[in-house]
């Protein structure tokens, strides 16, 4: 051992590093890890971890609009805009509350309210308009790879009944 170069200590250091990064490369193509390396290299857990990340933000935004627009605009209609202190029942230190509940029910209806109305319908909207833009583009591009693979197979068959219509017709004056 003492008559080994760095360089040689470094060189069966990177061959033996080497030849476990292949087994365990071996190891992860086959079973259940072959499967979960596929879905890491789409991309699915990068695609997730954004939708999370949007989620949280598209949930602040939505609970700021329900709290500081719609929330006040049903306590000046109604008068109180927190059911929570409502219809509560208080028996040995435990108390119910029926407000609290119907709050909460509340504020989920406009919480699905402000989402459709300001997240879902824009996007559907916007997908729409982009769908109609990419449907005239391709109108204005002329017919698809498969309309101009079946125009050109159609002439092929027209092409064919011809060549051999002359053949069937001397077949039958025979």
């Amino acid at each position: 051992m003492a008559n080994q170069s760095p360089s040689n200590i470094a060189d069966n250091l990177m061959k033996s590093a080497g030849s476990a990064t292949h087994a365990v490369v071996a190891l992860t193509d086959k079973g259940p890890l072959a499967g979960f390396k596929k879905f890491l290299s789409r991309g699915s857990m990068i695609d997730m971890a954004v939708g999370v990340v949007i989620g949280s933000a598209v949930t602040t935004v939505v609970t700021s609009i329900v709290d500081n627009l719609i929330s006040p605009l049903i306590g000046m209609i109604g008068g109180v805009p927190d059911l929570s202190g409502l219809l509560t029942i208080t028996f040995n230190n435990s108390t119910i509350s029926f407000g609290a509940i119907l709050n909460a029910l509340i504020n989920f209806l406009l919480i699905g309210v402000a989402v459709y109305f300001c997240v879902i319908l824009p996007i559907n909207k916007l997908r729409d308009l982009t769908a109609a833009q990419d449907e005239a583009e391709a109108k204005e591009e002329g017919p698809s790879v498969e309309e101009q693979t079946l125009a050109t197979l159609q002439e092929i068959r027209d092409e064919l009944k011809r060549a051999t219509a002359p053949l069937a017709e001397s077949e039958l004056g025979m």
